[in-house]
């Protein structure tokens, strides 16, 4: 499983719990027996893998926007492409659900329903109950969330498979290539670190900071979905041919 990292985790909690790369690892835990490995995507001498060089790819979250386009994004938006057409399974969370929904033909705006930020409920689509990743988890769940921008349009082709009340494309599906914008990674105490490194914005913009910081809880459903998605490249893995 390779790490595709967009982004580093906000100071104060990287210094308590690490960077993403360690989240996602300890979120997945023995439900992936096998070798990981990180790429840093912005770094410009780190060569990108070949799409079929592992099982599967987790792309992270980051506090860039994709709206900005640069290099190091259009290089890794090539990259999406190539590694969706090969079938290969793949995991955009946040920053890495819109990179990839850009890479693919969707747009990438800033939300006009504002910022969604701290435990969220998450609601599946109807096709979401029979899908391999997605059909494992209630019909509504809790999910710890952080970002501005968001999918206005989907790609074409594309499966909705969640909404939230300010996202209506908090998750869809292309292939074997998995968009989710919230976080699954995160847990009640990083929750409750963003909250609190970004409670200067979050009350300038009118919301309610206190009432997140106490609704901030674990979300073992999404945890599941990361599990899930670690046992669907496992699978997929001898069912997609080999260079």
């Amino acid at each position: 499983m390779v790490v595709l990292r967009a982004g580093d985790a906000i100071p104060s909690v990287a210094a308590r719990r690490g960077e993403f790369f360690r989240w996602i690892k300890e979120g997945i835990g023995d439900v992936w027996p096998h070798g990981w490995s990180e790429v840093d995507l912005r770094d410009p001498a780190a060569p990108l893998p070949h799409p079929r060089a592992a099982s599967g790819f987790v792309v992270t979250g980051s506090a860039s926007s994709v709206t900005e386009r640069a290099p190091w994004m259009l290089r890794a938006q090539a990259w999406l492409q190539q590694a969706t057409t090969l079938d290969v399974p793949i995991l955009g969370i946040c920053f890495g659900h819109q990179l990839l929904a850009e890479a693919l033909g969707g747009r990438v705006m800033k939300n006009p329903r504002g910022r969604e930020i701290g435990t969220v409920n998450v609601m599946l689509e109807e096709s979401a109950a029979a899908d391999e990743v997605f059909g494992g988890v209630p019909r509504e769940l809790a999910a710890n969330a952080t970002h501005v921008d968001f999918v206005a349009e989907l790609p074409q082709g594309a499966e909705l498979l969640a909404t939230t009340s300010l996202d209506p494309h908090a998750a869809f599906r292309i292939r074997r290539a998995y968009g989710v914008q919230f976080h699954p990674e995160l847990d009640g105490d990083l929750m409750r670190g963003y909250l609190t490194a970004r409670r200067d914005v979050i009350v300038s913009e009118g919301l309610p900071h206190a009432d997140m910081l106490e609704r901030a809880r674990d979300a073992p459903d999404a945890i599941v979905l990361m599990r899930s998605f670690a046992r669907y490249a496992q699978k997929a893995r001898g069912t997609t041919p080999s260079l």
